[in-house]
Protein backbone atom coordinates (compact mmCIF):
# COMPACT_ATOMS: atom_id res chain seq x y z
CA UNK A 1 0.00 0.00 0.00
CA UNK A 2 1.97 3.52 -1.29
CA UNK A 3 1.30 6.26 1.25
CA UNK A 4 1.16 9.95 0.12
CA UNK A 5 4.75 10.56 0.68
CA UNK A 6 5.05 7.65 -1.79
CA UNK A 7 3.04 9.44 -4.76
CA UNK A 8 5.20 12.46 -3.88
CA UNK A 9 8.32 10.58 -4.64
CA UNK A 10 6.93 8.60 -7.62
CA UNK A 11 5.70 12.07 -9.11
CA UNK A 12 8.69 13.86 -8.54
CA UNK A 13 10.58 11.01 -10.52
CA UNK A 14 8.56 12.44 -13.40
CA UNK A 15 8.86 15.94 -13.76
CA UNK A 16 10.63 18.69 -13.84
CA UNK A 17 11.68 20.32 -10.80
CA UNK A 18 13.35 23.90 -10.16
CA UNK A 19 15.46 25.26 -7.43
CA UNK A 20 14.73 28.79 -5.64
CA UNK A 21 17.58 30.12 -7.42
CA UNK A 22 16.22 30.14 -10.82
CA UNK A 23 12.43 30.41 -10.06
CA UNK A 24 12.43 34.26 -11.08
CA UNK A 25 13.87 33.57 -14.08
CA UNK A 26 10.91 30.92 -14.80
CA UNK A 27 8.58 32.88 -13.64
CA UNK A 28 9.45 36.30 -16.15
CA UNK A 29 9.29 33.64 -19.01
CA UNK A 30 5.85 31.83 -17.51
CA UNK A 31 2.56 32.30 -18.88
CA UNK A 32 1.20 31.61 -15.67
CA UNK A 33 1.96 31.03 -11.55
CA UNK A 34 -0.27 28.34 -10.28
CA UNK A 35 -0.77 28.31 -6.56
CA UNK A 36 -2.50 24.69 -6.13
CA UNK A 37 -3.03 25.56 -1.99
CA UNK A 38 -6.14 26.50 -0.61
CA UNK A 39 -7.38 29.83 -0.50
CA UNK A 40 -6.93 30.53 3.14
CA UNK A 41 -3.13 30.00 2.24
CA UNK A 42 -3.02 31.84 -0.43
CA UNK A 43 -4.41 35.02 1.14
CA UNK A 44 -1.88 34.97 3.69
CA UNK A 45 0.62 35.08 1.45
CA UNK A 46 1.62 33.97 -2.64
CA UNK A 47 3.69 34.73 -5.28
CA UNK A 48 2.79 37.95 -6.67
CA UNK A 49 0.89 37.36 -10.45
CA UNK A 50 0.10 33.74 -9.34
CA UNK A 51 -3.16 32.36 -9.61
CA UNK A 52 -5.00 30.36 -7.17
CA UNK A 53 -6.08 26.77 -8.39
CA UNK A 54 -6.14 24.70 -5.54
CA UNK A 55 -5.26 21.01 -5.87
CA UNK A 56 -8.77 19.74 -5.56
CA UNK A 57 -10.53 21.54 -8.19
CA UNK A 58 -6.73 21.71 -10.46
CA UNK A 59 -8.35 18.98 -13.50
CA UNK A 60 -11.62 20.86 -13.40
CA UNK A 61 -9.88 24.72 -13.44
CA UNK A 62 -7.71 23.78 -16.10
CA UNK A 63 -10.28 21.86 -18.44
CA UNK A 64 -12.82 24.74 -17.80
CA UNK A 65 -11.03 28.19 -18.03
CA UNK A 66 -10.50 29.30 -21.01
CA UNK A 67 -7.26 31.23 -20.63
CA UNK A 68 -5.94 28.15 -18.75
CA UNK A 69 -7.03 25.40 -21.90
CA UNK A 70 -3.95 25.49 -24.20
CA UNK A 71 -1.23 22.42 -23.65
CA UNK A 72 1.38 24.30 -24.68
CA UNK A 73 1.35 27.17 -22.03
CA UNK A 74 4.72 27.70 -19.99
CA UNK A 75 3.42 27.07 -16.52
CA UNK A 76 5.56 27.62 -12.77
CA UNK A 77 3.25 25.53 -10.17
CA UNK A 78 3.70 25.89 -6.56
CA UNK A 79 2.15 24.74 -3.13
CA UNK A 80 3.40 24.84 0.35
CA UNK A 81 6.50 23.07 0.71
CA UNK A 82 6.78 21.05 -3.16
CA UNK A 83 4.06 17.91 -2.35
CA UNK A 84 0.94 19.28 -3.94
CA UNK A 85 2.69 20.53 -6.71
CA UNK A 86 4.40 17.69 -7.55
CA UNK A 87 1.20 15.48 -7.41
CA UNK A 88 -0.42 18.41 -9.48
CA UNK A 89 2.13 18.93 -12.35
CA UNK A 90 2.21 15.09 -12.67
CA UNK A 91 -1.58 15.55 -13.44
CA UNK A 92 -1.07 17.93 -15.61
CA UNK A 93 1.15 15.89 -17.81
CA UNK A 94 -1.25 13.55 -17.89
CA UNK A 95 -3.58 15.83 -18.81
CA UNK A 96 -1.52 16.55 -21.68
CA UNK A 97 0.62 19.94 -21.30
CA UNK A 98 3.67 20.03 -22.42
CA UNK A 99 5.62 22.46 -19.99
CA UNK A 100 5.47 22.88 -16.07
CA UNK A 101 7.79 23.17 -13.97
CA UNK A 102 7.46 22.94 -10.13
CA UNK A 103 9.05 24.91 -7.54
CA UNK A 104 11.37 22.38 -4.85
CA UNK A 105 10.47 23.33 -1.53
CA UNK A 106 7.19 25.23 -2.71
CA UNK A 107 5.82 28.71 -0.93
CA UNK A 108 8.35 27.86 2.16
CA UNK A 109 10.87 28.09 0.21
CA UNK A 110 10.70 31.13 -1.47
CA UNK A 111 9.65 32.89 1.79
CA UNK A 112 12.62 31.30 3.45
CA UNK A 113 14.28 33.25 0.66
CA UNK A 114 13.41 36.34 1.64
CA UNK A 115 11.54 36.78 -2.25
CA UNK A 116 8.41 39.64 -1.99
CA UNK A 117 5.31 38.29 -0.80
CA UNK A 118 1.76 39.57 -1.80
CA UNK A 119 -1.07 39.29 0.32
CA UNK A 120 -4.84 39.68 0.12
CA UNK A 121 -6.05 42.27 2.23
CA UNK A 122 -9.01 40.83 4.84
CA UNK A 123 -12.25 42.64 4.25
CA UNK A 124 -12.43 43.83 7.68
CA UNK A 125 -9.19 45.31 8.11
CA UNK A 126 -8.89 47.00 4.68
Amino acid sequence: MKTAQDLVLLAKAHIVEISIDVVEDEIRSSDVVLDVREPDEFAVGHIQGSVNVPRGLLEFKMSLTESLVPRDLRIVIYCKNGGRSALSAKTLQEMGYLNIKALAGGFDAWAAAGKPIAKIPHPELG
